[in-house]
């Protein structure tokens, strides 16, 4: 009975990621539908693309909500079961990344479901396994988003310290192992879905946010202003 009360808890958190919250958010505040803006995903850092900065925070709360909402679920119908408070935050993200509510059929005709790319539920996932992880993991994920201006460095950041932290706390004792396979499956999750950000990547041809994506922009227009000076200076000669 408790392996099925278990399953029955995994597909609820499977759900309950799926809820397209970047959708509803930017389709109330602006009418746009998020998934043919910009990467077309669902989560806040596209909705601030989309909506701009609330809408994005707005989103990334309610994603992250997923997350940590999915290890209460579990702690309070099975408490005590280390292995469910894995699984089932591990479910949000998956449920996040491909949405049971958001699927489609592709240019090939073949059924694919969208969704976002699970840093934020991740994270919720690593806040209700060990809150003070909050405060090491968002600012890291920041860091990466601001200061590199990549948001796919950024969400891979954030799986990679959820297993560095958990790694570490077993190390000393302080948490299950356990909590460690969480790291590791949800950034190899979060690999899966980047797949086309890494691409880009390695070809340099990813989007850049924030600062440095404005930075680009502005040297872009300079350039361009410099080359239709010279080439009405040419003509006018």
């Amino acid at each position: 009975m408790e392996i099925l009360i278990a399953f029955g808890v995994v597909l609820l958190s499977y759900f309950i990621g799926s809820i397209p919250f970047g959708l509803v958010i930017v389709k109330l505040a602006t009418g746009k539908d998020i998934r043919t803006v910009e990467s077309g995903r669902t989560g806040g850092t596209n909705a601030m693309r989309a909506a701009g900065f609330f809408a994005g925070a707005g989103t990334a709360i309610l994603d992250l909500f997923k997350g940590a909402g999915a290890v209460w679920l579990a702690n309070r119908i099975l408490p005590g079961n280390v292995w469910l408070e894995v699984f089932a935050p591990l479910a949000a993200v998956l449920g996040h990344n491909y949405s049971i509510f958001l699927i489609e059929r592709n240019e090939q005709g073949k059924m694919r479901l969208r969704g976002g790319a699970g840093g934020a539920p991740t994270t919720g996932g690593a806040l209700g396994l060990w809150w003070p992880s909050f405060f090491i993991i968002v600012p890291i994920g920041m860091a990466f988003l601001l200061g590199v201006g990549y948001a796919s460095l950024a969400t891979l950041s954030i799986g990679i310290s959820t297993t560095l932290i958990f790694a570490y706390r077993a190390w000393i004792g302080a948490s299950p192992w356990e909590y460690v396979v969480y790291g590791v499956l949800a950034t190899i999750v979060l690999a899966i879905s980047l797949r086309p950000n890494i691409n880009r990547l390695l070809h340099g041809t990813e989007r850049l946010v924030g600062w440095r994506a404005r930075r680009k922009a502005r040297l872009a227009n300079q350039d361009k202003q410099k080359n239709y000076s010279s080439s009405y200076s040419s003509s006018s000669s």
